[in-house]
Order: structure tokens, then sequence, then C-alpha cells
């Protein structure tokens, strides 16, 4: 895929929220033009040999504490995001680049707390009649559900509010 439509892909517009109705806030931290080398692919012909891909990343926080602190512990370093693409494309066992882009998504949001991610993966050169083939993908952090009822925590620290001492006198 050329660069320029590739760019054109990655800079659509940020995912609404939800509760206003209009764009998120983020801060977003991205990578560029990442390319590696891997096995993947669902053809005899690729499956032993590795091949070149490019990784477009782009991670989204809530205004990271960077901003304010201007300390790389406050955001997304994409330096360990990096470090953590080349180790992926050394040890995964994806065969579609749908499956990889997943999985990518899944490293960004759940070991780098991004809120909101968009990940292009392009085979260059894949044909010799096109730049290159690919997918992009967008996730969004999902919120676990707010349980309906008090935890056992919450129902223990009430009682002993209360004077109550679970466990005690039959309770």
């Amino acid at each position: 895929m050329h660069a320029d439509n590739l760019d054109r892909l990655m800079s659509q517009p940020l995912p609404l929220d939800t509760s206003r109705g209009r764009p998120a806030t983020l801060d977003i931290i991205f990578i560029n033009g990442f390319v590696g080398e891997t096995v993947i692919g669902i053809h005899h012909d690729e499956l032993h040999d590795t091949q070149p891909v490019r990784i477009d990343l782009a991670a989204g926080l809530p205004r990271s504490l960077a901003c304010d602190t201007d300390r790389i512990g406050d955001t997304i370093d994409y330096s360990v995001v990096r470090t953590a693409l080349h180790e992926l494309l050394q040890t995964h066992r994806f065969r579609l680049l749908e499956a990889f882009a997943e999985g990518i998504a899944a490293l960004l949001l759940n070991r780098f707390g991004a809120h909101w991610v968009r990940v292009g993966v392009t085979k260059p050169r894949k044909f010799d009649d096109v730049e290159g083939v690919g997918v992009v993908i967008e996730r969004v952090r999902t919120v676990p559900p707010r349980r309906s009822q008090p935890s056992d925590s919450a129902e223990v620290l009430s009682l002993l509010g209360t004077g109550m001492v679970p466990g005690q006198d039959g309770r």
C-alpha cells in the first residue's frame, strides 16, 4: 500500500466518546513505518521463509500525565513498544495479518494500557502489480461491567462499621 494511502487510513477520525457523542480526547502515541521480518501467511511458499511486514500503529491515552510531568513512565514508551514488536515478530504463530494485527492491538491495550488503538499491517510487494496488501484494525479498551451488588469486602466493611464481626455468633 502506498504510504500516502496508509497514512490516510491511519489518520481517520478518532472514536466517539459515547457518553458525549463527540470525538474522544486522547493523546496519540504512534509508530509509523516499522518494518520487520516474520513468517506469516496461508500459502505454502509463505510458511518457511521470512518476509517483510510494515506495521503502523497509533495508541491513544486520555490526556497522558506525561504532558504535565515530562516523565516517560507516565505515557506509552514507543521504544519499549518497538522492542515488543520485534519480539512478537520472532515468536508469534499467526497465519493471517488480521490475527497478527489483533495480537498487536491486544499488546497495546493490555500491556501498555492504551484506551484506543489503530493498527495497520502491510505485506509490501506481495504481488508484482501492487505496492502492498494488508489490514487496518481499530480497537477500544472494554471496561469491565460494574457489579450490581456490593462486593463481599464491601459487605464485611459494612458489618464492621456497625460493630458486628463476621463469623462470630453464627454469622
